[in-house]
């Protein structure tokens, strides 16, 4: 029974994904947080490799429609994958302690917050381009080397945040690709953001499991409601409001991310983000030895 309610879990969260392209990590990892009752640490990990399997659908839809630029993928990855990769050293130097929980609730509160945000002004972020070009005479860009370099540097923060937390790799992703690339399609865009997005859950996901941080069992009941879920929220989301949709996701977003927030910032959270620091050159074994202590 417990099992199929992570399926209607994953089910509503693939309805969201499907109809606005919004949601994935920002509601999956906080859902099994806060109404679950999963480990924060083991909810981010089982969330990671569940979006990079479900995202893998999208990205072979826009790579058929030859809506993916590969150069843009490879200079994000160029920052991502190493930044995702010392994430990992440093999440396991610190190891499965209380103290690594309350970092993955405060980074997941503030990336969904930050996605949320970035959601509802994505709109209006593309009028100030699309009014700039304009105000211009034509459409302008960054000199390559200096755009080159900032996809770096943005790819370095998604790996680092989608590492910690499983969020970042959607709407923030895509905002910043929006403003270094103003000149590309929408689309094209789009689908190199997913692919990307796939590329960095996945050997996030990868890097969970290999710290066993990462539920099967979960992630293949979650698997079962999210791939129909995201089958027809992509028909259901033809026929409606896209714009309002997308509204309605950004709005549930701030209130699951500020409760998420709030129970992060509970009375322990000042001494637990001292923990953390200290933890940062603390073996696991001293971390450990201190939440036993605590006990």
């Amino acid at each position: 029974m417990e099992g199929f309610g992570f399926s209607l879990a994953g089910l509503f969260v693939g309805f969201a994904v499907g109809a606005t392209g919004v949601g994935g990590g920002s509601l999956m990892t906080p859902i099994l947080i806060l109404f679950y009752g999963v480990a924060p640490s083991l909810a981010v990990g089982t969330d990671l490799l569940y979006a990079s399997i479900s995202k893998t659908f999208g990205v072979a839809l826009y790579r058929q429609k030859n809506s993916v630029d590969w150069r843009i993928v490879g200079w994000q990855a160029l920052g991502s994958v190493p930044a995702a990769l010392l994430t990992l050293l440093w999440l396991r130097h610190i190891g499965n302690t209380a103290h690594l929980d309350q970092l993955i609730k405060l980074t997941l509160s503030v990336a969904i917050i930050a996605t949320a945000t970035f959601t509802l002004f994505q709109g209006t972020i593309n009028s100030w381009l699309r009014g700039a070009q304009a105000a211009t005479g034509h459409k302008s860009e960054l000199p390559q080397h200096l755009q080159r370099a900032l996809t770096i540097a943005a790819g370095i923060l998604i790996g680092s945040v989608v590492t910690i937390s499983s969020v970042g790799a959607g709407a923030i992703g895509m905002t910043l690709l929006l403003l270094l690339y103003p000149n590309h399609a929408p689309a094209r865009l789009v689908g190199s953001d997913l692919a990307h997005a796939v590329l960095i859950t996945a050997i996030a996901g990868l890097g969970h499991a290999h710290m066993g941080t990462v539920n099967y069992s979960l992630l293949g009941w979650l698997l079962v409601g999210a791939l129909p879920g995201i089958w027809l929220g992509a028909r259901v989301g033809f026929r409606l409001d896209g714009l309002l949709l997308k509204r309605a996701v950004a709005a549930l977003l701030l209130v699951v991310g500020s409760t998420t927030l709030t129970k992060a910032l509970g009375p322990s959270a000042g001494h637990a983000v001292g923990e953390v620091a200290r933890d940062v050159v603390a073996s696991p074994a001293q971390a450990a030895g201190r939440v036993e202590a605590a006990k």
